[in-house]
């Protein structure tokens, strides 16, 4: 298989239709950089991160970074395939939730999507924001998949919000939403798929406060994101920079509302440690295995008064010495 063939396939969105499109694509690209990669660059910073650099077919394209913790090998991934999807068929049982499995699960996801994504890296400079977007859409369409494997009634579309005057309604808002979670056609949550929070995190906390606001709702609001890193330096001296902003997350938690669930395949190392976001911020298993579950349930509390409170009293201190960062 040429590389050319490979990014043909992953520019068509028709292509991936089933998790097992997915599967194929991912094991091709696998095959193909096991051998025809000009070069596999480390990056200067954070060594487990990996770039991979294409021939003179790919006009020496530098990818994306990729986690070499995360990054299943071709053997691994093709040994993978019937446990990720015993996995899924049986999301609730105790197999599923045993730590090398959750690890699978995440690990898989991940390799299937940065495959997609570092096969678009090798298309021209003037294609990348047709790459972006593809990247963006496929990567909904995996989670979407996924989500419905394991049995939840979920859809990607328009949601029309009806705004009261007086008690009557006066017109109707159309909110577009990557992820609507419903049962017996009532919805139940709402999420938002993204490879990355770049540019994108502000209106994720604002869609719900309007949304919730609008229909006097507690509706529950939760994100996925596939990871917060980007390629930072020049030819031989890459390196990683972090796209997260702590300081905003912090803010719009304690200030305006939190989300319900916000979930990492490359969870960034602050995210594990930090006041507020180690309490809001989880890899992707847990959303599968419990919190997408807790969604489902007829009268499910998106957030407890005591959290709140904590998060309030939290954010007048913070706020008063200045430590949000």
């Amino acid at each position: 298989m040429k590389l050319k063939d490979i990014v043909k396939r992953a520019t068509d969105k028709e292509k991936f239709l089933t998790i097992s499109d997915y599967t194929d694509f991912c094991l091709m690209y696998l095959e193909f950089i096991k051998t025809e990669l000009q070069a596999v660059i480390v990056s200067r910073n954070e060594t487990h991160y990996r770039f991979f650099q294409y021939k003179q077919d790919g006009t020496y394209n530098v990818t994306r970074p990729i986690n070499s913790n995360l990054m299943l090998s071709l053997e691994d991934f093709e040994s993978s395939q019937k446990t990720f999807k015993n996995i899924l068929d049986n999301i609730k049982s105790k197999e599923a939730k045993q730590e090398a499995n959750r690890k699978l699960l995440n690990d898989y996801v991940y390799t299937c999507q940065q495959s997609i994504g570092a096969a678009l890296d090798a298309l021209p400079a003037n294609r990348s924001n047709t790459a972006r977007k593809i990247n963006g859409d496929l990567f909904e369409r995996f989670i979407l998949l996924i989500i419905k494997e394991v049995g939840i009634d979920a859809t990607s579309g328009t949601i029309s919000v009806p705004v009261k005057i007086n008690g009557d309604i006066a017109f109707t808002m159309s909110y577009q939403h990557d992820l609507i979670i419903k049962v017996d056609d009532v919805t139940k949550a709402i999420g938002s798929v993204k490879t990355s929070s770049k540019d994108r995190v502000d209106k994720i906390f604002i869609d719900k406060f309007l949304y919730n606001k609008l229909t006097d709702a507690k509706t529950p609001h939760f994100a996925i994101f596939l990871n917060d890193v980007q390629r930072k330096g020049k030819e031989g001296k890459y390196g990683i920079n972090a796209t997260f902003l702590p300081g905003h997350f912090k803010g719009y938690t304690i200030k305006l509302n939190p989300l319900d669930g916000v979930y990492y395949f490359d969870i960034r190392p602050n995210m594990t440690i930090e006041e507020i976001l180690k309490d809001q911020i989880k890899t992707f298993d847990n959303f599968l295995i419990h919190d997408v579950w807790k969604f489902h349930e007829l009268n499910y509390s998106p957030l407890s008064r005591q959290k709140m409170g904590m998060y309030l009293v939290y954010g007048q201190a913070a706020c008063f010495n200045g430590s949000l960062k």
